[in-house]
C-alpha cells in the first residue's frame, strides 16, 4: 500500500515542535503551492460529492446508505491495516493526547464564553456553539489529508486521537448540556456514550488493529490482501460521501454564529492545539498530526447533535459548508507554517 510521501517531511525542532526556518519568498511560495496542490484534488472528490447531492438524482436514502457501507467495510479494513503495522512504526507519544484534547478544553471554555457575550446563547445553544469549534470531521477528510501529507508515520498519533476523540468531546458536549438543562449529570447518558464509542467500527477496528500490532505478528497474505482491496476505495468514497452529506445539510441560517463557529474551529483549535504541544514538548511529526485534525473543518457529528438537543441547526449546518471552503485553503496554509514538505 502507498503510504504517502513520509520522505518530504523534514523535523526541523527535535525537541519542541516544529519551528520555521528562513527561506526564500520563491521557495516558501513554492512550498505553499505544492501543499495546496497535494490537498487539491482532496477537496475536489468533496466538490464531486457536492454536485451529486444537488443533483437531486441520487436519493438522501443511498448517500445514508453509502456512508453506512464506508463505516463498517473500507474505512475499518484500512485503519486496521495501517495500525496493523503498529510495532514497525514509531511509537505513540502519550502527549498527543495532552496536546489535543487539551486544546480541545480551552477552545470549548473560551466559546462557550462567546456564545454567551457575543450571541446571547442559551446554556444549550453555548454547548453545541462550543462543540463546532473543536469536533473536526476527522475521519472523512482527516484520514486521507494526514495519509496524503504526513505519511504512514503519522497514523498511530492520528488512531490515537480517533479513539479517544468521539468519547472525550460527546461526553465534554453532553455533559455541558445536561448541567445547562438540569445542573446535574446523568450516569445513563455516560453509559450509552461509552457504549456507542467502543461499538463503534472505526473505534474497534482501531484497536484491533493496534492489539495485532503489538503482537510483532505480519498479517498473512491471504487476510492483508482482501483487506487492501477493501481498502482501496475508503479514501475516495469518503470524501465523496463528505460532499454529498454537506449537500444534504445544505446552507440553513445563522452566517453570523456561523462564522463565529467557523473561526473558532480553523483559527482558535489549531492555535490552541499547536501551543499546548510546543509547551509539552511534542515532537515535529506528532505536532503536524494534532494540528491537522484541529485545522480540519467542523464535524457532521456537530449537526446530529445540534438536531439531537435542538440548538441552532442552521447555523450549524451553514458553518460545517462554509469551514469546508475555507478549509481547502487554511488547512495546506496550517501545514505549511508547520514545516510541511520544507
Amino acid at each position: 500500500m502507498d503510504h504517502g510521501p513520509a520522505a518530504s517531511i523534514v523535523p526541523v525542532a527535535p525537541t519542541r515542535g516544529p519551528t520555521l526556518r528562513r527561506t526564500s519568498l520563491p521557495h516558501a511560495v513554492n512550498a505553499f503551492l505544492q501543499l495546496v496542490e497535494l490537498s487539491a484534488p482532496l477537496f475536489a472528490l468533496v466538490l464531486v460529492g457536492y454536485l451529486i447531492g444537488i443533483s437531486g438524482r441520487w436519493p438522501v436514502s443511498y448517500s445514508e446508505a453509502l456512508s453506512k457501507f464506508l463505516f463498517a467495510v473500507p474505512l475499518p479494513a484500512l485503519l486496521f491495516r495501517l495500525m496493523s503495522d503498529l510495532s514497525k512504526l514509531p511509537p505513540v507519544d502519550a502527549r498527543v493526547l495532552v496536546a489535543f484534547f487539551g486544546g480541545c478544553f480551552v477552545v470549548f471554555a473560551v466559546a462557550r464564553l462567546a456564545g454567551l457575550l457575543a450571541y446571547r446563547l442559551d446554556g444549550v445553544g453555548q454547548s453545541v456553539f462550543a462543540l463546532g469549534g473543536i469536533f473536526s470531521n476527522n475521519v472523512f477528510l482527516g484520514i486521507p489529508l494526514a495519509k496524503a501529507a504526513l505519511g504512514a508515520a503519522a497514523m498511530p498519533s492520528i488512531g490515537l486521537v480517533l479513539v479517544f476523540n468521539s468519547l472525550t468531546l460527546w461526553m465534554l458536549a453532553t455533559v455541558s448540556v445536561e448541567w445547562a438543562r438540569h445542573g446535574e449529570l446523568s450516569l445513563k447518558g455516560f453509559g450509552n456514550t461509552v457504549r456507542s464509542v467502543l461499538t463503534n467500527p472505526i473505534v474497534a477496528s482501531i484497536l484491533a488493529g493496534a492489539a495485532f500490532g503489538l503482537t510483532g505478528w505480519t498479517l498473512p497474505a491471504f487476510v492483508d490482501v482482501p483487506l487492501a482491496l477493501l481498502a482501496q476505495p475508503a479514501i475516495p468514497l469518503s470524501l465523496v460521501v463528505l460532499g454529498m452529506g454537506l449537500a444534504q445539510y445544505g446552507v440553513r441560517s445563522g452566517w453570523r454564529i456561523a462564522t463565529g463557529i467557523t473561526a473558532m474551529k480553523l483559527v482558535g483549535q489549531p492555535l490552541a492545539v499547536w501551543a499546548i504541544a510546543w509547551a509539552v514538548g511534542l515532537p515535529p511529526l506528532e505536532t503536524q498530526a494534532v494540528v491537522l485534525l484541529a485545522a480540519l473543518p467542523v464535524g457532521i457529528n456537530v449537526y446530529l447533535m445540534a438536531r439531537e438537543f435542538n440548538a441552532i441547526e442552521g447555523p450549524v449546518a451553514t458553518s460545517m459548508l462554509l469551514s469546508t471552503l475555507l478549509a481547502a485553503v487554511t488547512t495546506p496554509f496550517t501545514l505549511f507554517l508547520l514545516g510541511v514538505g520544507r
